[in-house]
């Protein structure tokens, strides 16, 4: 099927966003023209739909959008700009370099999200062209990190199993290279690369994507057990490593994962990714790409809350996915393999590793790295990178691990680790060191309530009724997300706020500590006072009433504060 048969397909005729893609000669729009445009900071709504694909939205500042409407002046826009680290890996010379480019052109801050990565914020329409230039200098790139196409391939970073981590890391590199789009719009717009003359024919442009691309964004993630540090059942699809006798020998394959959904629209929902099968790891590209070719042929592009993945699986039946993906393979998964997760969260402090290395994960509340008046996280990191001789590893929970240190090293970087004060989470309660959350305001446009400069101070606060009640230190996933569209995973979270309105959050119960279960709604649109009512019995009820090693999630749902959700279809079943 062609993606022009596919658009014919659906229900309804295309969205517009179809009209962009296919207007604009694979990727390139107007947006040299846009950019070079002097008068205005921001850019046409078509071009900035086209940005997302070269791993950048365009934002204002929601802080003073009303003050500058009032004074006649148009918003103040910005870009923020992602970067494409497969598997968050990076050398430290990169991680000063996006230092530098944050302080020269961004806000002077990074944040780690939630797929292992970069993102700056702040950067003036005049400074994008320049932070790109920067960002591939130090060899790495943002083509692809936003839009509709495979995203950054998240990878448990897993340092007390480096053995396994660098065999999978090569494999899922090279993954998300092959995974590209072919376009060299990219080079030409952001890099100055020669325009080439059009070929003809569309297929050798973009052989797997073809010229509509993806009807929504597609994400994969690959899992080493036991840690499902990458929440590995939110994802598109998910690769889970089989370890056997030492050797990896394979992936058991997930699909139809994703954790959007929109309020009030119950034919939206989070789901999870249901395994169907095993492959050899020579077979992970070959398996992903008919995948995505699946989802780019069937996927709905009529309407775009229903254009991921996991509605058309749900749509259509697992069963008719897998009799798909065998057809385009020409060969048949294996039946899967057994697997364990025990937790969905980073290790923190040091770790030691093979070759007598060393990991120290550190943690990173909601991922920001700055600089304030009594914790200079961001100084305290830059004189680490400039004598570590290991890499950075950014973590799916929006940590960041200081890796592969040497045993002669490591008395050195423990010295700096001390001077600035750097936590490892050791005096910070099990609440906080298993908490996340999305950007929200100021600048996200999406955002419907506060959740990173919000959630931290919610957490003091439920600390305090952990304390009584005597845990403290007891592990309990919590996530908050200003709005219904997943970046913070908070639907599977054993405690998640979705946003509905300033102040005001939906909350949700009930998920597993492991990522391996949803969560169900508990009550809706409530605020600060009623979530501390809410929550201070419940969790006073747990420390009293729970078995042995039982879980927050568990417990909820074995003392009927909440139905077990069993998959995304019941996610809204009360």
């Amino acid at each position: 099927m062609t993606n022009k048969d596919a658009i014919q397909a659906q229900d309804g005729p295309p969205s517009d966003v179809e009209r962009i893609k296919q207007e604009s000669n694979y990727l390139r729009g107007t947006l040299t023209e846009a950019l070079a445009e002097p008068i205005s900071s921001g850019i046409n709504d078509d071009d900035n739909r086209l940005m997302k694909f070269h791993g950048s939205y365009l934002q204002d500042d929601r802080d003073l959008r009303e003050e500058r409407r009032q004074q006649k002046l148009e918003p103040a826009y910005q870009f923020m700009v992602r970067v494409r680290l497969p598997g968050g890996v990076a050398t430290p010379d990169q991680w000063l370099k996006m230092d530098e480019l944050a302080h020269q052109y961004g806000n002077g801050t990074l944040r780690l999200t939630t797929r292992q990565t970069f993102q700056m914020h702040g950067i003036l329409k005049w400074n994008m062209k320049k932070s790109i230039q920067g960002i591939n200098e130090a060899l790495m790139d943002t083509i692809a990190a936003c839009g509709d196409v495979n995203r950054n391939v998240m990878i448990t970073p897993n340092p007390y199993q480096s053995e396994y981590h660098q065999e999978v890391y090569e494999y899922a590199r090279k993954l998300s290279d092959d995974l590209l789009p072919k376009t060299r719009a990219y080079h030409e717009i952001w890099l100055d690369e020669e325009k080439v003359a059009e070929t003809p024919k569309q297929e050798e442009v973009e052989p797997m994507y073809g010229a509509l691309y993806l009807p929504r964004k597609f994400k994969i993630g690959v899992a080493i057990p036991p840690a499902n540090d990458v929440d590995v059942f939110s994802q598109d699809i998910g690769y889970i490593a089989v370890i056997e006798d030492g050797k990896l020998k394979g992936f058991n394959v997930a699909v139809g994962g994703g954790m959007g959904m929109t309020h009030g629209d119950q034919q939206t929902y989070p789901q999870l990714g249901r395994v169907i099968g095993f492959c050899k790891p020579d077979q992970m590209v070959d398996v992903a790409e008919k995948l995505i070719t699946i989802q780019r042929d069937y996927g709905n592009r009529s309407e775009r809350k229903y254009a991921r993945f996991k509605y058309t699986i749900d749509k259509r039946g697992l069963d008719w996915l897998v009799t798909e993906l065998h057809n385009r393979l020409g060969w048949q998964l294996d039946v899967a393999k057994p697997f364990q997760f025990d937790h969905n969260g980073d290790r923190y402090g040091w770790t030691k590793g093979i070759r007598g290395r060393w990991h120290f994960t550190l943690f990173v509340q909601n991922g920001r790295i700055k600089d304030d008046a009594d914790y200079q996280l961001m100084t305290g990191l830059r004189e680490i990178a400039k004598v570590h001789t290991g890499d950075f590893r950014l973590t799916g929970n929006q940590n960041v691990i200081i890796s592969n240190v040497p045993t002669a090293k490591k008395k050195q970087l423990t010295a700096l680790i001390e001077q600035y004060g750097l936590s490892d989470g050791t005096y910070t309660s099990g609440l906080r060191r298993n908490s996340m959350a999305c950007v929200a305001f100021p600048t996200c446009g999406l955002a419907m309530a506060e959740s990173e400069r919000y959630l931290p101070s919610l957490v003091t606060k439920l600390e305090y009724v952990l304390d009584d009640a005597g845990l403290k230190d007891e592990d309990i996933t919590i996530r908050m997300a200003g709005c219904p569209n997943g970046c913070s995973r908070a639907a599977i979270a054993e405690i998640g706020f979705i946003g509905k309105a300033p102040g005001k959050y939906n909350l949700y119960l009930g998920a597993g500590f492991a990522g391996e279960r949803l969560s169900k709604m508990y009550k809706e649109n409530i605020g600060e006072a009623e979530i501390l009512d809410t929550l201070s019995p419940i969790i006073h009820e747990y420390s009293k009433s729970r078995t042995e090693n039982e879980r927050f999630g568990d417990f909820v749902i074995r003392s009927g504060y909440i139905k077990k959700t069993e998959g995304g279809t019941d996610f809204h079943k009360s």
